[in-house]
């Protein structure tokens, strides 16, 4: 079955091109040129991705990607003559996965398109056991066990669950609401700032030097994200 895509973008044109390459490589495409279409039409559809314009008539795309995130964890990439690095890091930090500046080409944004969704294809399933660092670090899924260095790491249920999300998506960068959302589930109650709490305890526990941690790395003004342990 066809992935679907929901493009939202106030410009015809602009909606025509990208729909005609995304259905070339063989996406059901879906468009909206205002934000309660297109929130509208996400409820209905359930896409598999959202590209989204942040300059629309009525509701602005950070509105629209904090409405979506509220309830779902489906792709979303950027679309913005923003070319800030101010902008992007908050739409990153709302939530976005991918943020792209017009004008762009239409190839590379199917190209991004295929790699997000290679990335989120076999979310639900995920892989028995994680080993980085050469084996330095293994997290084990069927045992629910993190060990360093073949030694049992003891992690508490939360900080299972965000190493979890992070080891399963390397290099893929998480707002602190985002691992919330992942790894702790939508209905809990406490802060964004709760995670800084986890990864600092993660942290102590999992890496060598804290100054100089080589998995779980900061990314400034966005979050956090999972490297492979070269550094």
């Amino acid at each position: 079955m066809a992935e679907k895509i929901l493009v939202v973008d106030d410009e015809e044109n602009l909606l025509d091109v990208v729909g005609d390459y995304l259905r070339l490589n063989s996406f059901e495409v879906y468009t909206a040129t205002r934000g309660q279409e297109a929130l509208r039409l996400f409820q209905e559809l359930e896409p598999d991705l959202v590209i989204l314009d942040l300059n629309l008539p009525d509701l602005s795309g950070e509105e629209i990607c904090t409405a979506i995130r509220r309830t779902s964890d489906v792709p979303i990439m950027m679309l913005s003559a923003k070319s800030a690095e101010e902008d992007k890091v908050t739409g990153l930090y709302l939530g976005a996965d991918d943020y792209m500046t017009k004008p762009f080409s239409p190839r590379e944004l199917v190209g991004r398109v295929n790699a997000i969704l290679r990335r989120t294809r076999n979310k639900g399933s995920l892989s028995e056991i994680y080993a980085y660092g050469d084996g330095d670090l293994i997290l084990d899924n069927q045992l629910r066990t993190v060990k360093k260095r073949g030694e049992e790491v003891s992690l508490t249920p939360n900080e299972y669950r965000i190493l979890q999300v992070l080891m399963q998506y390397p290099e893929q960068v998480f707002s602190r609401g985002r691992l919330i959302h992942l790894a702790l589930g939508y209905d809990f109650e406490g802060y964004d700032r709760t995670v800084d709490s986890h990864i600092k305890n993660l942290r102590q526990k999992i890496e060598d030097d804290l100054k100089e941690p080589r998995y779980i790395l900061t990314v400034y003004g966005v979050g956090y994200k999972f490297s492979g342990g070269s550094r």
